[in-house]
Order: structure tokens, then sequence, then C-alpha cells
């Protein structure tokens, strides 16, 4: 698995329209709520390719008044359970771990995802809440020592 942080707008592209089928088309989420302003002013966005060079992944962090926030991790259905999530959410950590050493990182999780981020450091804070739509968990990243 091959993830890069996007650089080109052809790219940016790609991980806009996974996101748009894993998210809009797949879990019904409105596409006003899937993009907005950070997707082209402040948040850094990845790409996951396979490796034949297919796009199957996308991610983006942004800072936040809280702290670094995870957002948008994606991974079109017929490449899921193929440790995409997991390489997309290395590459984020490395590159957030480097650009923000201090800061809060956390994420906003849907239900089904809550055990994967649990298995790579995170846990949950906070009431379960609904966004989109769907049930979500706030949670935090605990930094290795």
């Amino acid at each position: 698995m091959n993830v890069q942080r996007i650089t080109s707008p052809q790219d940016l592209d790609a991980a806009l329209a996974i996101r748009n089928i894993v998210f809009v088309q797949g879990q019904n989420v409105p596409a006003d709520l899937e993009n907005d302003a950070h997707d082209r002013t402040d948040a850094t966005h990845y790409l996951a390719r396979t490796p034949d060079g297919t796009p199957c992944g996308a991610a983006r962090w942004r800072p936040t008044e809280n702290g670094v926030k995870l957002e948008r991790f994606a991974v079109l259905e017929q490449f899921r359970n193929q440790q995409v999530g997991a390489a997309l959410l290395a590459s984020v950590l490395q590159d957030v771990q480097a650009a923000h050493p201090q800061a809060t990182v956390y994420l906003n999780a849907q239900l089904p995802a809550v055990r994967f981020y649990e298995r790579h450091g995170f846990e949950k804070v906070g009431e379960q809440f609904t966004e989109a739509g769907i049930e979500h968990y706030k949670m935090e990243w605990k930094r290795p020592a």
C-alpha cells in the first residue's frame, strides 16, 4: 500500500471522488456536509493507492482550536480489510506528530470504526453523538510514551 500526502489537484480530485463514493453515495451524507471549505484551505490530504496505482483510500487532518482533528478517512469497499485504513492512519499520525508534537490529536469515529481506532491508540472521550445522521464517538490519540 502506498500512502502519500496530496500535492496535486489531480490527487485531491481522486481523494474527493473516493469520499463521495463512501460518504455521499454509500452513507447518504449530504454532499454539502461532506465537502467543506477546509478541503481547499487548511486541510492536509492523503491518498492511498494499491501497488498498481489504483486510488483506494483518502484522509485529511487540520489544526483546530482544540488540537489537530483527523477527518474524512474513507476506503473504497472493495479495498477494505486490506490494511488501507491502517496505512492511511500511520502516515497521517507520523506527519501530525512531526508538525504538532504537543497537540491533542482527535477525531469523530463512526461506531463501526471505534474498535479500529482503539487498536491504533485512540480512546473514546465523552458520550455518543449523531453527526450527519450517523452515530459517532469523539476519540483522542494517546501518544506512545
